[in-house]
């Protein structure tokens, strides 16, 4: 049984993963619910998802607008490829950890069961799968989203016109958040590779997977681009 080889591990390596996880569910949570005044990237491009809906409105022919949606759901679709494809490979690593605690020995140094390696790689796997329920669902809810638009009457002074876009408008944003979301469980993900090198290497790579989706949301050069002229401030 793996809850066995529990007691293989340190506090340091349950503090480390404890920092892992805190760090996944505060980033998401603060990304998505930023403090006032200092939106993140994901809640800027919510506005400019609504403007997107109400310049579809009058924009003739759509064609435009399908082939974004289309490039939306085609990236979506690569990354359910990706991983469920790496969901596959650490099933089979579990399946072949003897070769895998052989190669980690190597790197790490260290003396430790199969069953300690088989966790390690389950941690991992759960932001994997994470990652592959999130892009699941943000690939249906842009399906959605097309039909939707599609739904929108083409004369702009349809009454029903500016209501079904914003109804298109606020699932094209859901289907972003969820893509978000999956996107930070890709990034853990990686951050939690490093554990397989030992608890330190875990505590090293998990703050830096916080740093960098800190300053990609809130200090990068494209947020600065999108605070410059925001929707609803013309004029």
């Amino acid at each position: 049984m793996i809850l066995n080889h529990l007691f293989h591990f340190g506090p340091l390596d349950a503090v480390a993963l404890l920092w892992l996880f805190v760090g996944w569910w505060v980033v998401g949570r603060v990304i998505e619910r930023p403090p006032a005044g200092k939106p993140s990237v994901s809640v800027l491009m919510r506005d400019f998802r609504k403007a997107w809906m109400v310049e579809f409105v009058t924009r003739s022919p759509r064609i435009f607008d399908g082939n974004i949606i289309g490039s939306l759901r085609q990236g979506t679709t690569f990354f359910v490829s990706a991983t469920m494809l790496s969901i596959g490979g650490g099933i089979a690593l579990i399946g072949n950890a003897d070769q895998l605690s052989g190669l980690a020995r190597d790197l790490a140094q260290a003396e430790a069961p199969a069953g300690v390696w088989e966790i390690k790689i389950l941690v991992i796997l759960l932001f994997v799968v994470d990652a592959f329920l999130k892009f699941v669902w943000a690939h249906r809810l842009f399906g959605y989203c097309a039909i939707l638009m599609a739904a929108v009457p083409n004369d702009p002074e349809h009454p029903a016109a500016l209501p079904r876009a914003a109804q298109a408008a606020e699932v094209n944003i859901q289907a972003a958040k969820n893509f978000n979301a999956g996107l930070r469980s890709v990034y853990f993900s990686l951050g939690a590779l490093p554990w397989l090198l030992g608890s330190v290497p875990l505590l090293i790579s998990a703050t830096a997977t916080i740093y960098v989706l800190w300053r990609r949301e809130f200090a990068s050069q494209s947020r600065m681009v999108m605070m410059r002229h925001l929707p609803g401030t013309e004029g």
